[in-house]
Protein backbone atom coordinates (compact mmCIF):
# COMPACT_ATOMS: atom_id res chain seq x y z
CA UNK A 1 0.00 0.00 0.00
CA UNK A 2 1.38 3.32 -1.13
CA UNK A 3 1.53 6.07 1.79
CA UNK A 4 -0.06 9.22 0.98
CA UNK A 5 0.88 12.75 2.69
CA UNK A 6 -1.34 12.64 5.82
CA UNK A 7 -3.52 16.16 5.30
CA UNK A 8 -5.55 17.60 8.53
CA UNK A 9 -8.57 16.49 6.85
CA UNK A 10 -7.03 12.83 7.59
CA UNK A 11 -6.94 12.97 11.39
CA UNK A 12 -9.73 11.95 13.36
CA UNK A 13 -10.56 13.48 16.40
CA UNK A 14 -10.13 11.82 19.91
CA UNK A 15 -13.15 9.93 21.31
CA UNK A 16 -14.00 12.95 23.53
CA UNK A 17 -16.36 16.16 22.50
CA UNK A 18 -14.65 18.35 20.71
CA UNK A 19 -16.05 21.96 20.16
CA UNK A 20 -15.33 23.03 16.18
CA UNK A 21 -16.99 26.60 15.36
CA UNK A 22 -19.14 26.22 18.93
CA UNK A 23 -20.71 22.93 18.04
CA UNK A 24 -19.04 19.73 20.33
CA UNK A 25 -18.17 17.22 17.32
CA UNK A 26 -17.48 14.20 18.45
CA UNK A 27 -15.54 12.49 15.59
CA UNK A 28 -14.03 13.43 11.67
CA UNK A 29 -13.68 11.66 9.31
CA UNK A 30 -11.85 12.23 5.98
CA UNK A 31 -12.38 9.66 2.67
CA UNK A 32 -9.32 8.46 2.68
CA UNK A 33 -9.32 7.45 6.59
CA UNK A 34 -12.63 5.90 5.93
CA UNK A 35 -11.35 3.67 2.94
CA UNK A 36 -8.25 2.19 5.17
CA UNK A 37 -10.86 1.27 7.65
CA UNK A 38 -12.86 -0.57 5.27
CA UNK A 39 -10.00 -2.04 3.78
CA UNK A 40 -8.30 -3.23 6.87
CA UNK A 41 -9.27 -1.79 10.82
CA UNK A 42 -5.88 -2.77 11.77
CA UNK A 43 -4.18 -0.41 8.89
CA UNK A 44 -6.80 2.00 10.29
CA UNK A 45 -5.43 1.93 13.24
CA UNK A 46 -1.70 1.70 12.51
CA UNK A 47 -1.91 5.38 10.49
CA UNK A 48 -4.37 6.70 12.46
CA UNK A 49 -4.11 6.33 15.92
CA UNK A 50 -1.00 4.75 16.28
CA UNK A 51 0.37 7.05 13.19
CA UNK A 52 3.42 5.03 12.57
CA UNK A 53 5.86 6.65 10.12
CA UNK A 54 5.74 4.62 6.32
CA UNK A 55 8.59 5.40 3.61
CA UNK A 56 7.45 7.31 1.05
CA UNK A 57 6.78 5.20 -2.42
CA UNK A 58 7.71 6.62 -5.96
CA UNK A 59 4.35 5.84 -7.41
CA UNK A 60 2.80 8.01 -4.32
CA UNK A 61 5.58 10.60 -4.43
CA UNK A 62 4.32 10.95 -8.67
CA UNK A 63 1.28 11.50 -7.22
CA UNK A 64 1.88 14.44 -5.14
CA UNK A 65 3.83 16.28 -8.04
CA UNK A 66 1.40 15.68 -10.73
CA UNK A 67 -1.38 17.01 -8.69
CA UNK A 68 0.20 19.76 -7.64
CA UNK A 69 1.39 20.57 -11.49
CA UNK A 70 -2.16 20.07 -12.60
CA UNK A 71 -3.03 22.19 -9.64
CA UNK A 72 -0.36 25.15 -11.03
CA UNK A 73 -1.28 24.49 -14.47
CA UNK A 74 -4.58 26.37 -13.80
CA UNK A 75 -2.75 29.38 -12.50
CA UNK A 76 -1.81 30.09 -15.41
CA UNK A 77 -3.54 31.57 -18.83
CA UNK A 78 -5.50 29.63 -20.94
CA UNK A 79 -4.22 29.72 -24.38
CA UNK A 80 -0.62 28.50 -22.20
CA UNK A 81 -2.08 25.23 -20.92
CA UNK A 82 -0.08 22.92 -23.26
CA UNK A 83 1.58 19.87 -22.44
CA UNK A 84 5.24 22.10 -22.68
CA UNK A 85 4.16 24.26 -20.16
CA UNK A 86 2.93 21.33 -17.82
CA UNK A 87 6.73 19.91 -18.18
CA UNK A 88 8.08 23.13 -17.40
CA UNK A 89 6.03 23.23 -14.25
CA UNK A 90 7.34 19.54 -13.14
CA UNK A 91 10.89 19.89 -12.17
CA UNK A 92 9.73 22.78 -9.95
CA UNK A 93 7.56 21.48 -8.53
CA UNK A 94 9.61 18.24 -7.71
CA UNK A 95 12.15 20.64 -6.36
CA UNK A 96 9.63 22.22 -4.03
CA UNK A 97 8.57 19.28 -2.29
CA UNK A 98 11.76 17.70 -2.19
CA UNK A 99 12.87 21.11 -0.06
CA UNK A 100 10.23 20.48 2.15
CA UNK A 101 10.66 16.85 2.57
CA UNK A 102 14.46 16.29 2.17
CA UNK A 103 13.82 12.78 3.62
CA UNK A 104 12.23 11.90 0.05
CA UNK A 105 15.72 11.87 -2.18
CA UNK A 106 16.61 8.50 0.33
CA UNK A 107 13.73 6.37 -2.40
CA UNK A 108 16.35 6.69 -4.90
CA UNK A 109 19.06 5.11 -5.86
CA UNK A 110 21.93 5.25 -4.93
CA UNK A 111 20.23 5.58 -1.32
CA UNK A 112 18.32 2.98 -2.36
CA UNK A 113 19.73 0.36 -4.41
CA UNK A 114 16.78 -1.24 -6.03
CA UNK A 115 15.07 2.37 -6.01
CA UNK A 116 14.48 4.15 -9.45
CA UNK A 117 17.15 6.77 -10.97
CA UNK A 118 15.68 10.11 -10.12
CA UNK A 119 15.91 11.23 -13.81
CA UNK A 120 14.31 8.39 -14.86
CA UNK A 121 12.00 8.46 -12.58
CA UNK A 122 10.81 12.03 -13.84
CA UNK A 123 10.13 10.80 -16.85
CA UNK A 124 7.37 8.66 -15.98
CA UNK A 125 5.57 12.03 -14.23
CA UNK A 126 6.27 13.62 -17.80
CA UNK A 127 4.55 10.70 -19.31
CA UNK A 128 1.84 10.59 -17.14
CA UNK A 129 1.26 14.49 -17.35
CA UNK A 130 1.45 13.79 -20.96
CA UNK A 131 -1.87 11.04 -20.83
CA UNK A 132 -4.20 14.18 -18.91
CA UNK A 133 -3.76 16.21 -22.15
CA UNK A 134 -5.19 13.19 -23.90
CA UNK A 135 -8.43 12.87 -21.67
CA UNK A 136 -8.92 17.19 -21.31
CA UNK A 137 -8.14 19.93 -22.66
CA UNK A 138 -7.38 22.55 -19.72
CA UNK A 139 -7.29 25.73 -21.91
CA UNK A 140 -11.14 25.15 -22.03
CA UNK A 141 -12.06 24.59 -18.65
CA UNK A 142 -12.09 26.99 -15.97
CA UNK A 143 -12.21 25.95 -12.53
CA UNK A 144 -14.17 27.10 -10.10
CA UNK A 145 -12.30 25.77 -7.13
CA UNK A 146 -9.04 23.71 -6.95
CA UNK A 147 -7.73 21.69 -3.68
CA UNK A 148 -11.05 22.93 -2.21
CA UNK A 149 -11.05 22.13 1.79
CA UNK A 150 -14.96 20.93 2.45
CA UNK A 151 -16.62 19.87 6.09
CA UNK A 152 -19.85 19.30 7.46
CA UNK A 153 -21.60 17.98 10.08
CA UNK A 154 -23.98 15.49 10.11
CA UNK A 155 -26.94 15.49 12.68
CA UNK A 156 -24.92 12.72 14.44
CA UNK A 157 -22.50 14.97 15.42
CA UNK A 158 -19.99 13.30 12.97
CA UNK A 159 -17.95 15.66 10.98
CA UNK A 160 -17.10 15.07 7.97
CA UNK A 161 -14.15 16.52 5.47
CA UNK A 162 -11.71 16.68 2.61
CA UNK A 163 -9.62 18.14 0.01
CA UNK A 164 -11.80 17.92 -3.57
CA UNK A 165 -8.69 18.49 -6.15
CA UNK A 166 -11.15 20.28 -8.45
CA UNK A 167 -14.63 21.75 -8.70
CA UNK A 168 -16.15 22.61 -11.92
CA UNK A 169 -19.35 24.70 -12.09
CA UNK A 170 -21.59 24.82 -15.56
CA UNK A 171 -23.20 27.65 -16.84
CA UNK A 172 -26.66 26.17 -15.65
CA UNK A 173 -24.94 26.18 -12.43
CA UNK A 174 -24.55 22.34 -12.34
CA UNK A 175 -21.10 21.11 -9.90
CA UNK A 176 -19.14 19.00 -11.30
CA UNK A 177 -16.30 16.88 -8.79
CA UNK A 178 -13.14 15.61 -10.28
CA UNK A 179 -10.52 13.79 -8.41
CA UNK A 180 -7.09 12.82 -10.33
CA UNK A 181 -5.81 9.59 -10.07
CA UNK A 182 -2.50 8.65 -11.13
CA UNK A 183 -3.16 5.00 -10.66
CA UNK A 184 -4.84 2.75 -13.75
CA UNK A 185 -9.09 3.04 -13.61
CA UNK A 186 -10.68 -0.13 -11.50
CA UNK A 187 -11.53 -3.12 -13.47
CA UNK A 188 -15.23 -4.03 -13.89
CA UNK A 189 -17.39 -4.56 -10.61
CA UNK A 190 -15.00 -2.54 -8.47
CA UNK A 191 -16.51 1.13 -9.70
CA UNK A 192 -18.06 1.28 -6.59
CA UNK A 193 -14.95 1.22 -3.96
CA UNK A 194 -13.56 3.77 -6.21
CA UNK A 195 -16.32 6.32 -6.29
CA UNK A 196 -16.49 6.02 -2.06
CA UNK A 197 -14.65 9.01 -2.20
CA UNK A 198 -16.30 11.16 -4.41
CA UNK A 199 -19.44 10.37 -3.08
CA UNK A 200 -18.25 11.24 0.28
CA UNK A 201 -16.96 14.62 -1.46
CA UNK A 202 -20.47 14.90 -3.16
CA UNK A 203 -22.28 14.49 0.04
CA UNK A 204 -20.56 17.03 2.15
CA UNK A 205 -20.68 19.62 -0.89
CA UNK A 206 -24.46 18.63 -0.75
CA UNK A 207 -24.54 19.23 2.51
CA UNK A 208 -22.73 22.57 1.92
CA UNK A 209 -24.50 24.26 -0.54
CA UNK A 210 -27.91 22.08 -0.89
CA UNK A 211 -27.51 20.95 -4.43
CA UNK A 212 -26.72 17.51 -5.47
CA UNK A 213 -23.62 17.51 -7.49
CA UNK A 214 -24.48 16.58 -10.97
CA UNK A 215 -21.35 14.16 -11.79
CA UNK A 216 -18.69 12.81 -10.33
CA UNK A 217 -15.64 12.43 -12.45
CA UNK A 218 -12.23 10.62 -11.62
CA UNK A 219 -9.27 11.04 -14.38
CA UNK A 220 -7.41 7.63 -14.27
CA UNK A 221 -3.69 8.82 -15.86
CA UNK A 222 -2.45 5.41 -15.43
CA UNK A 223 -4.59 3.83 -17.94
CA UNK A 224 -5.87 6.82 -20.05
CA UNK A 225 -9.63 6.58 -18.63
CA UNK A 226 -12.62 8.40 -17.10
CA UNK A 227 -14.80 7.26 -15.13
CA UNK A 228 -18.19 9.50 -14.79
CA UNK A 229 -21.39 8.98 -12.43
CA UNK A 230 -24.40 10.73 -12.11
CA UNK A 231 -25.40 10.71 -8.63
CA UNK A 232 -29.07 11.21 -6.82
CA UNK A 233 -30.33 12.30 -3.79
CA UNK A 234 -30.49 8.62 -2.30
CA UNK A 235 -27.06 8.13 -3.44
CA UNK A 236 -25.79 10.71 -0.91
CA UNK A 237 -28.50 9.91 1.39
CA UNK A 238 -27.03 6.19 1.46
CA UNK A 239 -23.47 7.17 1.11
CA UNK A 240 -24.23 9.05 4.37
CA UNK A 241 -25.81 6.02 6.27
CA UNK A 242 -22.48 4.12 5.19
CA UNK A 243 -20.08 6.65 6.68
CA UNK A 244 -21.97 6.79 9.77
CA UNK A 245 -21.99 2.73 9.55
CA UNK A 246 -17.86 2.90 9.25
CA UNK A 247 -17.60 5.44 12.20
CA UNK A 248 -19.97 3.40 14.58
CA UNK A 249 -17.61 0.11 14.08
CA UNK A 250 -14.30 2.66 14.18
CA UNK A 251 -15.61 3.35 17.49
CA UNK A 252 -16.68 -0.18 18.65
CA UNK A 253 -12.95 -1.11 17.62
CA UNK A 254 -11.05 1.52 19.74
CA UNK A 255 -13.85 0.89 22.65
CA UNK A 256 -12.86 -2.74 22.99
CA UNK A 257 -9.49 -1.96 21.52
CA UNK A 258 -9.97 -4.86 18.74
CA UNK A 259 -8.70 -3.76 15.56
CA UNK A 260 -9.61 -6.36 13.66
CA UNK A 261 -6.82 -7.16 10.22
CA UNK A 262 -8.44 -8.55 7.07
CA UNK A 263 -5.90 -9.79 4.50
CA UNK A 264 -6.44 -9.00 0.98
CA UNK A 265 -4.85 -8.40 -2.51
CA UNK A 266 -3.52 -4.84 -0.80
CA UNK A 267 -1.35 -6.96 1.60
CA UNK A 268 1.97 -6.79 -0.47
CA UNK A 269 1.79 -2.97 -0.53
CA UNK A 270 1.27 -2.73 3.03
CA UNK A 271 4.34 -0.99 5.37
CA UNK A 272 3.48 -2.43 8.35
CA UNK A 273 3.39 -5.87 7.45
CA UNK A 274 6.12 -7.35 9.75
CA UNK A 275 3.78 -6.04 12.46
CA UNK A 276 0.19 -7.64 11.56
CA UNK A 277 -0.92 -10.99 12.81
CA UNK A 278 -2.41 -11.98 9.29
CA UNK A 279 1.61 -12.81 8.67
CA UNK A 280 3.14 -13.60 12.17
CA UNK A 281 3.57 -10.13 13.27
CA UNK A 282 2.33 -8.59 16.62
CA UNK A 283 0.91 -5.14 17.10
CA UNK A 284 2.47 -2.68 18.96
CA UNK A 285 0.17 -2.42 22.69
CA UNK A 286 -3.22 -0.63 21.58
CA UNK A 287 -4.02 2.65 23.01
CA UNK A 288 -7.46 2.63 24.87
CA UNK A 289 -9.19 -0.17 27.17
CA UNK A 290 -8.32 -4.21 25.57
CA UNK A 291 -10.34 -6.73 25.40
CA UNK A 292 -13.57 -7.31 24.58
CA UNK A 293 -15.19 -8.42 20.59
CA UNK A 294 -15.48 -5.79 18.10
CA UNK A 295 -17.89 -5.73 15.62
CA UNK A 296 -15.67 -3.83 13.49
CA UNK A 297 -15.11 -6.03 10.21
CA UNK A 298 -15.80 -4.40 6.88
CA UNK A 299 -18.31 -6.77 5.92
CA UNK A 300 -20.14 -5.47 8.59
CA UNK A 301 -20.95 -2.29 7.07
CA UNK A 302 -23.87 -1.32 5.39
CA UNK A 303 -22.81 -0.76 1.74
CA UNK A 304 -23.81 2.01 -0.68
CA UNK A 305 -26.49 1.03 -3.98
CA UNK A 306 -24.44 -0.60 -7.09
CA UNK A 307 -22.94 2.30 -9.68
CA UNK A 308 -24.34 0.44 -12.75
CA UNK A 309 -24.82 4.21 -13.61
CA UNK A 310 -21.11 4.88 -13.65
CA UNK A 311 -19.23 4.76 -17.04
CA UNK A 312 -15.50 4.51 -17.87
CA UNK A 313 -14.61 6.44 -20.75
CA UNK A 314 -11.08 5.84 -22.40
CA UNK A 315 -9.09 8.91 -23.96
CA UNK A 316 -12.60 11.23 -23.62
CA UNK A 317 -12.46 14.63 -23.80
CA UNK A 318 -14.19 16.23 -20.92
CA UNK A 319 -17.93 17.08 -21.60
CA UNK A 320 -18.58 20.05 -23.25
CA UNK A 321 -20.62 21.50 -21.00
CA UNK A 322 -17.87 22.45 -18.38
CA UNK A 323 -15.92 24.02 -20.83
CA UNK A 324 -15.19 27.78 -20.48
CA UNK A 325 -17.33 30.09 -23.02
CA UNK A 326 -15.31 32.70 -23.83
Amino acid sequence: MTSPTVSPADVVAPPVATPVDGVDVLGSLSPSRASDFLTCPLLYRFRTIDRLPEPPSPAAVRGTVVHQVLEDLFDVPAVERTPERADLLLEPAWEALLAAEPDLAQMFAPTTPDGPEVGAWLATCHDTLAVYFDLEDPRRLEPAERELYVESLLESKLLLRGFVDRVDIAPDGAIRIVDYKTGRAPGEGFEAKALFQLKFYALVLWRMRGVVPAMLQLVYLGSGEILRYAPDEEDLRATERKVEAVWGAIEAARSSGQWLPRRSGLCGFCAHRDLCPEFGGTPPAAPGNPGGHSSGHPDDYTGVRSSSRAVIFPAAISSAKWHATR
